[in-house]
């Protein structure tokens, strides 16, 4: 009888690492994904999330699953709330593709959907960002098809208005709705995720 796959949902909240198990000098002091549930053996994260963004991340024990989200044109919406006022300009640039880096090997971003947002109600973050004696903010929605490392923050700090607090809210048709961070929901439902998603099995 083949193996009945599970998948869950969690609103990642920041100082967390995307992982479950760290083999860097100093690791035991990082917080991992196993101390927000008791999730089951062979569960991997789809993505990631930096250890200072929040938001939704999926997890699976499917990995053909988690290579074809990964691999694929599925949707990933952020919301960011950026140094500055942002400016029509700078919010062209970012649809238009920049030009970047991975690791040290140099790529331009596909191009991507981009605007600004109203203040968005979300929960409070674990560690505050700075007071608003610092300067003006204002927040972004940006919609990728691909997941490079640190990707929506190199972008913003590229146009000129770094990213201070970065969620993601959505991957395909799965949204963060009203969970609060460090909740978990497992889905059964694949549906939920995108309507053309291979067998999992």
């Amino acid at each position: 009888m083949a193996k009945k796959h599970q998948h869950f949902v969690l609103f990642k909240p920041d100082g967390y690492l995307s992982q479950f198990v760290i083999n860097e000098p100093r690791g035991h002091r990082k917080k991992l994904l196993g101390e927000l549930y008791d999730f089951p053996e062979g569960i991997m994260p789809v993505g990631r999330l930096d250890e200072a963004s929040e938001g939704l991340l999926l997890l699976t024990t499917n990995g053909k699953l988690s290579h074809h989200i990964n691999s694929s044109d599925i949707e990933k919406e952020y919301y960011a709330q950026v140094d500055g006022v942002i400016t029509d300009k700078a919010i062209a640039e970012l649809t238009g593709g920049l030009d970047l880096s991975d690791e040290g090997t140099p790529y331009i971003s596909q191009k991507c959907k981009a605007r600004k947002i109203p203040v968005p109600q979300l929960p409070n973050r674990q560690k505050r960002i700075r007071g608003d004696h610092h300067g003006p903010t204002s927040w972004i929605s940006i919609t990728l098809t691909e997941g490079k490392n640190r990707q929506v923050r190199k972008m913003t700090a590229t146009v000129g208005f770094p990213t201070l607090r970065l969620i993601r809210v959505r991957i395909g048709n799965l949204r963060i709705k009203n969970m609060q961070p460090g909740e978990v929901k497992e889905i059964t439902n694949l549906n939920e995720i995108e309507n053309d998603l291979p067998s999992d099995n």
